[in-house]
């Protein structure tokens, strides 16, 4: 089940109404007891129903967590759907500048401490959460992957899982390896990456990057599972085909 509600959220160009959603899989009821873990998304509108999405296809995420009866809470917000792209403002924890659509102030950090600050909170008092950063997960893709990625590093005293798909390293490639080599404690973190073989050519020397990227990761002692997907393209189509393999991650050698 999902629920869909309205919240006021403090955009780059001032305070806004944001859909937020957030599902239940069916053992919470069944189990009045139980708590569960949270996965946080980006980009909510295009996660669980193609009627909501951007582009009429979603990741059909509430389908596959139902047929699965996987045991987990998914907290997601829509993202900014501004005329001048100021997604790439909200979900950019740098500055960058980008040869088609110009130069972008990042203001991912004051995304993601609203995550952490409102929605978090608002989900742990109204659900039954686990809501220790054992059980704290967050993912998205592409500006989303990059800020899951981002979020993992950043505020590993938070979250202690990500995935990644089709993340947009190339945004900051050099602060990104920054990030990963001052992580404190991650050893215990667990990642999952992606990235579609038909969308390389998006940009320059992606894999190469992607690769050189995870051998970083790996470095630092992250459980990273890194796949580059056959056929896979820049689409909600084609991660939702990954969801498989990005919930054997997460979920991995838990206890639920």
């Amino acid at each position: 089940m999902v629920e869909k509600w309205s919240v006021d959220y403090p955009a780059v160009n001032g305070w806004e109404k944001r859909n937020a959603y957030v599902y239940l899989p069916a053992m919470y009821e069944e189990e009045p007891e139980r708590r569960f873990p949270v996965l946080y998304m980006f980009d909510g509108q295009n996660v669980f129903w193609d009627e909501d999405a951007t582009y009429g296809k979603s990741w059909g995420l509430e389908k596959f967590l139902d047929e699965h009866r996987l045991p987990i809470i998914v907290a997601a917000l829509q993202c900014n759907t501004g005329a001048n792209n100021e997604r790439l403002i909200e979900y950019s924890p740098y500055r960058f500048d980008d040869k088609k659509y110009g130069h972008f102030e990042g203001r991912g950090r004051s995304t993601l401490d609203w995550f952490i600050n409102e929605f978090k909170p608002f989900i742990d008092q109204n659900g039954r959460t686990l809501p220790d950063r054992a059980h704290t997960f967050i993912a998205g893709s592409s500006m989303g992957g990059l800020m899951s990625l981002y979020a993992l590093f950043q505020y590993s005293e938070v979250f202690s899982r990500a995935a990644a798909l089709s993340p947009s390293i190339w945004v900051a490639p050099e602060k990104l390896t920054a990030l990963v080599r001052r992580a404190k404690d991650p050893a215990d973190m667990v990642l999952y990456m992606d990235y579609g073989a038909c969308e390389m050519s998006n940009h320059r020397g992606m894999r190469r990057a992607f690769a050189e990227f995870g051998a970083q990761i790996t470095a630092r002692g992250v459980a990273l599972t890194q796949r580059i997907v056959s056929g896979g393209t820049h689409s909600e189509a084609s991660w939702e085909r990954q969801l498989p393999f990005m919930f054997e991650t997460l979920l991995y050698d838990l206890d639920l």
